[in-house]
């Protein structure tokens, strides 16, 4: 059985998503990192970058949850595009897109908006933009079709899904203004039995809600050297 190592952040979820729409099995190890819970060995031994998430099957070991939804999907043969160079060429690059730009740049602008300390200024108008910049570019592709990848739904869009839904306050928007077909696609996998169920997983554990000093200084790591 897969274990599953999660917390209720973007990038745990979307792999939660993905566990769910294959119908694996799988077994839950919450990672608490407001506690800190991802600097223990036994977490670094599976995941030496400290984050979550992180799967073990069997033999492999796989951590950053766009390699997760990969090897999942090559290894099932589920929610893949026709086997064909041209779809696999637009597989890839959607989903490092959303790995190299969306993820990074989204989470940027949340610890920049809402929790770096002043002055913070320039960091937040440059993460803002270009958050905003890699969000226009999906608002267009999702323009041309139903999913990132044409009519069928695929890991892309698992992967797109997990921050997607939390736009509105990545970006400080109501709602979905200015982006009514990430809206729409966020309200269609959202209607889909597997994200209900990927959701429910909020209510398996109870995570450390409060982002006192305490958990600042184990997810930012770098506040304790100015602390110090």
């Amino acid at each position: 059985m897969i274990k599953f190592y999660y917390n209720l952040a973007p990038n745990p979820t979307k792999v939660a998503l993905c566990l769910e729409e294959m119908g694996l099995p799988y077994e839950l190890h919450p990672v608490d990192t407001r506690k800190g819970e991802q600097h223990a060995p036994a977490f670094l031994a599976i995941n030496p970058n400290a984050k979550v998430p992180a799967i073990v099957d069997g033999d492999a070991t796989v951590f950053d949850s766009n390699a997760i939804l990969l090897y999942l999907a090559d290894k099932t043969g589920q929610f893949l595009p026709a086997k064909t160079d041209a779809e696999r060429g637009q597989l890839l690059s959607w989903l490092m897109f959303i790995a190299s730009g969306i993820g990074p740049y989204s989470g940027q602008c949340v610890h920049f908006r809402n929790f770096a300390p002043e002055p913070k200024e320039y960091a937040v108008n440059r993460y803002v933009f270009e958050a905003k910049r890699h969000w226009g570019i999906i608002e267009a592709q999702l323009g041309k079709h139903s999913y990132m990848l044409g009519e069928t739904y695929t890991v892309v869009d698992m992967a797109l899904w997990g921050w997607a839904r939390l736009l509105p306050f990545v970006l400080g928007l109501d709602g979905y203004a200015g982006y009514p077909n990430i809206g729409r696609f966020v309200a269609a996998v959202n209607a889909r039995p597997a994200a209900t169920r990927a959701l429910a997983l909020k209510d398996k554990h109870s995570f450390k809600a409060e982002m006192d000093e305490a958990a600042k200084l184990v997810m930012f790591p770098h506040l304790a050297a100015n602390v110090a």
